[in-house]
């Protein structure tokens, strides 16, 4: 398993960690390209032009490349880095999963709420239980993920759950197999990497509404 919280999948294109100096799937990296003002920027939908530079989905990681000038020495070329470089892949990372979240609701591939996900539970449809890290854990083990690979994602907060399904909030939600799954728990995947440190939630969140 990689740094990231992903299974290593041979079949994956690579690149190299230049934090660890390690390889590993794409898809657990957070690629960064150098702007024609010599600007760090992260490319988080892996479009941008020009040369990729990679590193692994973690907050410590990103924090020691911007540090110790790694993303300059990668870039052959002077490299300015935000103060905040973790904290705004952070913010892009947890909107894209956000983002990714709502395309599979548009689609009918994910449900929020209880009853819903309980049902979809019993049916055998949902493949992915998603749960709100500030949600009651009381209320969270009434329900149980789907066995096998990927069956849970727990990094999101209530209010970034509710975001997805246009509502102020959202304890429990599910997703179905094929469609966006695979997308959304990847970059759910790269999130936890990067709250590693980050685990305070606020007050318990009780209900869907």
């Amino acid at each position: 398993m990689t740094r990231g919280g992903r299974d290593k999948d041979q079949d994956e294109p690579e690149r190299k960690c230049i934090a660890t100096g390690e390889s590993q799937p794409k898809a657990g990296l957070i690629r960064f390209c150098v702007g024609p003002d010599g600007m760090l920027v992260p490319d988080v939908l892996g479009k941008l032009p020009g040369r990729g530079i990679y590193v692994t989905a973690d907050r410590e990681l990103i924090a020691k490349a911007g540090k110790k000038g790694l993303f300059s020495r990668a870039a052959r070329q002077p490299v300015k880095v935000a103060d905040d470089l973790p904290d705004l892949v952070e913010r892009l990372i947890t909107q894209r999963v956000i983002d990714m979240l709502s395309l599979a609701r548009k689609a009918g591939d994910a449900v929020m709420g209880y009853e819903k996900v309980k049902d979809w539970l019993a049916k055998g449809t949902a493949a992915t239980l998603i749960q709100a890290s500030d949600g009651s854990e009381r209320g969270k083990t009434k329900l149980h993920a789907p066995e096998g690979k990927h069956g849970f994602i727990g990094v999101l907060t209530a209010g970034e759950i509710g975001l997805a399904f246009g509502r102020e909030r959202a304890i429990h939600a599910a997703l179905a197999a094929g469609g966006l799954r695979t997308r959304v728990v990847e970059e759910a995947a790269k999130l936890a990497g990067l709250r590693a440190v980050k685990q305070d939630g606020g007050d318990p969140a009780m209900k869907d509404t």
